[in-house]
């Protein structure tokens, strides 16, 4: 499995709808039917489309999935909590219902805590994880930034951080916010490939008229911060997870410091662990290129036992 220049296609695949007790919007990026199963999992105000410049090109060699949480992308809340508890149960019912077979989960920030969580809770259906700048406690020597602090200090309230995120939704246009939203992921946007930011913009303009975007969003951002305080239990969780784990860190990251990843590695040793130098949250989309060639270095490595797990010919061994 070697990298190759990610297919930038003119739009993502076919939208596919599966009721896991409400609408969950996905895309199938096809496969090899030999290939590995891969489910990736955005982070949080993320969507499926955050997989877009790295997908095809996984693809080739991979079966790709990837799906919009509860709350995010285009799957309606519909009533369902958006906690990362409640989407983690979510994941696990679409593995359940649309995967069928163990798969490797590929997680971003907050995708990366709830494909964790879904680690810890069914081991049976995971066959390795990838985790791409994970939701992590921030060390108590490291200096949060003061935009993300102030950001995730107004979420803990939650009528506060209603008022102000419905303030600035008022006075920004929906492309204005998903850019905003891109400099503050991203060391240098302008890395982010053409098509694929039109894809971002797209559905940012389709989500302006959704209604409890915002309500949503501190929903589970309050819960991510529950379960990140809870140090103890977490660092137990990460230690507990027997499959095999690629972690990837830009070194540049404003949401969650490079020195939590580096402590999380040091940590757990077993780890395949890899930093992105002068990229921010979100290496599939402004590297993508470096982003594949790491995945799939893996899976020919240290992650083979993991691609063989998520193979089908597997069962018939």
């Amino acid at each position: 499995m070697t990298a190759k220049a990610p297919r930038h296609r003119s739009g993502p695949p076919p939208s596919r709808w599966v009721d896991l007790g409400g609408p969950v919007h996905y895309v199938n990026y096809g496969g090899p039917q030999d290939g590995p199963l891969m489910v990736c999992v955005h982070g949080l105000g993320g969507s499926s489309v955050n997989w877009a410049a790295v997908a095809p090109s996984l693809s080739k060699t991979c079966r790709v999935l990837a799906l919009d949480l509860a709350g995010f992308g285009r799957t309606h809340s519909h009533g369902r909590s958006t906690s990362v508890h409640d989407n983690q149960r979510l994941l696990h019912r679409f593995m359940s219902e649309v995967c069928g077979d163990p798969a490797i989960l590929v997680g971003n920030s907050m995708g990366g805590l709830i494909s964790v969580l879904q680690t810890a809770a069914h081991p049976e259906t995971v066959a390795g994880i990838v985790l791409i700048d994970p939701a992590l406690p921030v060390g108590l020597a490291s200096r949060p930034d003061p935009l993300v602090a102030g950001m995730f200090g107004l979420y803990a309230v939650p009528a506060v951080g209603r008022s102000v995120v419905a303030r600035r939704r008022s006075s920004h246009s929906a492309e204005e916010l998903a850019m905003a939203l891109l400099r503050l992921c991203c060391a240098d946007p302008s890395r982010v490939p053409r098509p694929i930011l039109e894809q971002h913009l797209e559905l940012a303009r389709e989500r302006n008229d959704y209604p409890n975007v915002d309500a949503e969003l501190i929903v589970a951002a309050r819960s991510l911060l529950w379960v990140l305080a809870r140090r103890r239990p977490h660092a137990s969780m990460l230690h507990d997870i027997t499959v095999p784990v690629l972690l990837l860190h830009g070194d540049q990251d404003r949401l969650v410091p490079i020195a939590s990843a580096r402590t999380a590695a040091a940590a757990n040793p077993t780890w395949s662990f890899e930093v992105a130098r002068g990229v921010g949250h979100v290496p599939q989309l402004e590297v993508p290129e470096w982003t594949i060639s790491q995945i799939l270095g893996w899976l020919q490595a240290d992650g083979v036992a993991a691609a063989y797990a998520a193979s089908p010919e597997r069962r018939h061994i």
